[in-house]
């Protein structure tokens, strides 16, 4: 799927658990950024109350802007900001800065800083804050800047003292003041964030259009031209055609969204994000628990934190909501689903789960893990992109998101079952024994399950009437618009299952159908009033996993060593605890200066706007 070497960046715990990692390509990436800047059409922003953000509240709508009026009004909150709170060079250029670590890595998660565990939790104690109208106290803030005429911290504070100078505006500090805003409400902050803009519209994908169909925008999608020889690096066909493009991700070769041949937004085609200084993106997993992927076009870094995708700080995560929002999931069970909630790391840690962060800057990749939560925040005016994708590594994580969903009556973006079905059907696709043996498990699974519930609806009386109603056959070449139409009109009744095998329906209702688990759920009439619709019969159910079964044979056959090479095997990748560049990262992250500028030029004729809450610039 990745065809040249990246430099990457793994943050890691000590059980190897993978929450995320980042990566930039090596001198000479430098695709062109595509997105519309100059398009006159306005998109729907959402007003965040960042002093609000641990209440689980809903978002408002905030203001609709075009791309330069949100970059004007971004720029001016992040400069508005500083000016308020913090130094800019031009006022110290004669002090000649250099820059010192001081802090060093927690000594048992990579990439998580003392400042976010309880040895320095009076930083982020009521208690202990003096609450004003004015700036905070910075006394200790202040030494942590890590700008030094000499390296040395108590001649900093001299020079800072003498001058009586502000710190500098490093990510460092603005994180200090951001976990500050959401757990002290010393300001009340409101910030328009421009999230899931939709990149089929007038504003376009940051990447440029690949014009050999591996985009579900690209003209002629699913014209494949794979025969082709691949672009050499750094051309502007590279850049259309590589996997790296968001746009063609999902449908590379080892992806199987690729078998997904309708467009859904924030899936299979990117959604565009504008950011402002605070505007967060908060605690979440992906939709069916898929990968993610993030680039950072341009514009300040993003922090981000995350979570392994364990079952364990899974749960963890689930357990800090039910704590702190007992009262709220009463009314919103799935509230961890609506991302508008975040808690700091140090809630998290305090519950017993792990985390760690990173910095993202322009020109970075951030891939997100299956079920791994993640969250974080923009640092000044910025512009990312980001889809999803899956390899068959992933089938087992999906099968844990299609049962959490029908516990929450949640409809899945896609049908599970049709997509592990898809895969089935085009068996020349599996590459290694590992992807058989884990797709023949999910096909026994959803067999049994299947052939088990209609026997005993059978018993209770339920009639079959599969050989009587003439049912259209599933697709099974692709997940088409077609196909999802299709499923759209099959949801249970109780759980939102999209009912791919079979369904009950009764005679009292024309519309309602249900999964074979729920049908008592669906009305109160007899099982004699009901019947059984079947669209995969046993034999071809059994046919399916067959073929599956016997190519898992043939390559285990051709290579012994398959498994211990497949896509789903970490164990011998090396990671250490503390990933190589970290201290690098570090030193980053307390050292740079965050900028205020908008991402691409402004005319003098863009009319001001500002966000929609007044109170945003303090």
């Amino acid at each position: 799927m990745f065809e040249i070497s990246v430099s990457t960046t793994l943050y890691m715990d000590v059980s190897d658990s993978i929450k995320f990692f980042s990566f930039s390509f090596a001198a000479g990436w430098d695709p062109p950024f595509a997105v519309n800047i100059n398009s006159e059409k306005r998109f729907q922003t959402k007003d965040q109350s960042i002093h609000r953000l641990q209440e689980g509240i809903s978002f408002g709508d905030g203001t609709e802007y075009t791309v330069k009026e949100y970059q004007r009004m971004a720029s001016e909150w992040s400069k508005a900001w500083r000016d308020q709170h913090y130094n800019s060079l031009d006022k110290v250029a004669q002090l000649e800065v250099k820059p010192s670590v001081t802090e060093d890595l927690d000594e048992n998660t990579a990439g998580t800083e003392e400042d976010l565990q309880d040895t320095s939790s009076d930083r982020h104690s009521k208690n202990n804050v003096t609450v004003t109208s004015g700036a905070p106290s910075r006394s200790n803030h202040s030494s942590e800047s890590n700008i030094s005429a000499s390296g040395d911290n108590q001649q900093q504070n001299e020079i800072f003292s003498r001058q009586k100078l502000k710190p500098f505006m490093t990510p460092a500090n603005l994180e200090y003041d951001y976990w500050d805003i959401v757990e002290t409400q010393r300001y009340e902050i409101d910030v328009d964030y421009g999230n899931d803009v939709d990149t089929t519209s007038a504003f376009g994908s940051g990447f440029p259009i690949s014009e050999r169909g591996r985009s579900v925008n690209s003209p002629n999608f699913q014209s494949s031209q794979d025969e082709l020889p691949e672009p050499e690096f750094g051309t502007e066909e590279y850049y259309k055609e590589t996997y790296w493009n968001l746009n063609n991700i999902p449908n590379s070769k080892t992806s199987i969204l690729r078998h997904v041949k309708v467009g859904i937004n924030g899936i299979n085609v990117p959604w565009l994000y504008f950011g402002a200084l605070f505007s967060t993106f908060c605690w979440h997993t992906e939709d069916n628990y898929m990968y993610s992927i993030n680039y950072h076009h341009r514009g300040a870094p993003k922090q981000w934190y995350g979570v392994p995708g364990t079952k364990e700080d899974a749960d963890g995560v689930e357990r800090v909501f039910k704590n702190y929002l007992s009262m709220k999931l009463r009314d919103v069970p799935d509230l961890i689903h609506h991302i508008t909630t975040s808690f700091s790391p140090r809630v998290l840690k305090q519950e017993g789960v792990r985390v760690c962060k990173l910095l993202q800057n322009a020109g970075e990749f951030i891939v997100t893990f299956p079920r791994a939560f993640h969250g974080g925040f923009s640092l000044g005016p910025n512009v990312g992109e980001a889809v999803n994708f899956a390899s068959h590594d992933w089938l087992q994580h999906g099968v844990d998101a299609n049962e959490r969903y029908r516990t929450f009556a949640r409809p899945s973006v896609f049908s599970h079952d049709r997509l592990v079905y898809t895969i089935a059907h085009h068996i020349e696709e599996l590459r290694t024994p590992d992807v058989c043996k884990s797709l023949a498990q999910e096909l026994r699974r959803l067999m049994g399950e299947e052939l088990l519930m209609r026997t005993k609806l059978l018993k209770a009386g339920v009639r079959d009437v599969s050989k009587e109603v003439d049912l259209p056959a599933n697709k099974l070449d692709a997940l088409d618009e077609e196909s999802a139409d299709y499923d759209d009109k099959r949801l249970c009744h109780s759980c939102k299952h999209i009912c791919f095998f079979s369904a009950v329906a009764c005679e009292c209702s024309e519309s309602k159908v249900s999964c074979l688990r729920h049908s008592h759920y669906m009305c109160r009439c007899t099982s004699k009033r009901k019947y059984l619709l079947i669209w995969t019969a046993e034999d071809e159910m059994k046919e399916t996993l067959a073929r599956v079964e016997k190519r898992g044979e043939q390559l285990e056959k051709d290579t012994k060593s398959a498994s211990q090479n497949s896509i789903a095997s970490y164990s011998n990748c090396g990671f250490t605890e503390e990933a190589l560049g970290s201290s690098g990262d570090l030193l980053h992250h307390q050292t740079f200066i965050v900028p205020v500028e908008p991402i691409c030029p402004l005319e003098s004729e863009v009319p001001a706007l500002v966000s929609s809450d007044a109170s945003t610039c303090g």
